[in-house]
């Protein structure tokens, strides 16, 4: 009785000893890298959730991923997403738009979601913009191929516009790259310029590493150079480059079967203030989700 005693005691404090430790820190255990919940963009899923919105939620759920960052609202009321994330046990901590005027839409949504940030994926300078019209995403795309050094100042001007408009709502807003800020416009790049016009207090850099490796730099270097300036991250994977495509056509695929070593990024992002990470692939070879499980463990299997 004596030993049986003082084994129940010695097992019972070890797992209170546990669960003080988990209620410390609700993530640890989970080993993920930056001892961050790990994320994904939704726009990765955006087919299935248009087929089943609460369903594929509960599918990303199921995978380990606890928070989301959104992409679209699927002509659902806030109310209605929140209901749905919460149903799923996700957090969103994020909300994508894709220009400048949906800007209002996606704070009202923010604050009755729960998200802190709003990220601009691209943005027009004004000179390539028409008033009342909301160019599709290929337009935008052929449009940002003119854009000057001059332009990125214009565009940092509207982000801190933005920014300020955020912060006002309580929010704050960032700005995510692509391949276009990289390129080589008389020896300055666009994001260059971005980061050196853009008002710290009022916008914040989500830097999407994929795209800044197709692009030829290295977003270790980023992360390094401006601590503090960049607060999220994508996460993806990409194929070789192929002859006679531009960086921008890289395809992505299952995190550790591209061409991007993710280890030393992290080790870099640690030091970098990194508040939320975001993985996002945008082309299968196989099933979505089991490729997005995938993903998940390749990050389980790179923590320290």
């Amino acid at each position: 009785m004596t030993k049986s005693r003082r084994e129940f005691l010695i097992q019972s404090g070890a797992a209170l000893t546990a669960a003080a430790a988990l209620a410390g820190n609700p993530f640890r255990l989970d080993a993920n890298p930056l001892g961050l919940p790990i994320g994904l963009q939704l726009y990765t899923v955006k087919d299935e959730l248009a087929k089943d919105y609460d369903g594929t939620l509960a599918q990303v759920a199921a995978v380990g991923y606890k928070e989301v960052e959104l992409a679209g609202f699927f002509g659902k009321k806030p109310a209605e997403i929140k209901a749905s994330l919460d149903k799923a046990g996700l957090h969103c901590g994020s909300i994508h738009i894709p220009a400048s005027d949906q800007l209002a839409e996606a704070i009202d949504y923010a604050k009755v979601i729960g998200a802190k940030y709003v990220i601009s994926s691209v943005l027009l300078p004004k000179r390539l913009t028409e008033a009342g019209t909301k160019p599709d995403w290929d337009t935008m795309i052929t449009k940002l191929k003119a854009v000057t050094l001059d332009d990125y100042k214009s565009i940092a001007e509207q982000c801190n516009q933005m920014g300020a408009q955020a912060k006002q709502a309580g929010l704050q807003f960032g700005y995510h790259n692509h391949t276009m800020e990289f390129r080589d416009l008389g020896g300055s790049i666009g994001y260059d310029v971005l980061l050196k016009d853009t008002d710290p207090a009022y916008v914040t850099l989500e830097l999407d590493c994929g795209w800044v490796t197709a692009a030829g730099k290295d977003p270790i270097a980023y992360l390094t150079q401006y601590p503090g300036r960049i607060s999220m991250l994508h996460i993806k994977d990409l194929k070789p480059a192929e002859a006679g495509k531009a960086p921008g056509e890289r395809v992505s695929t299952v995190l550790g079967k591209g061409t991007i070593d993710y280890k030393p990024i992290f080790a870099a992002a640690k030091k970098a203030g990194i508040k939320h990470y975001f993985v996002e692939q945008e082309a299968f070879d196989g099933d979505p989700l089991q490729e997005l499980k995938e993903d998940y463990e390749y990050l389980h299997a790179i923590h320290d």
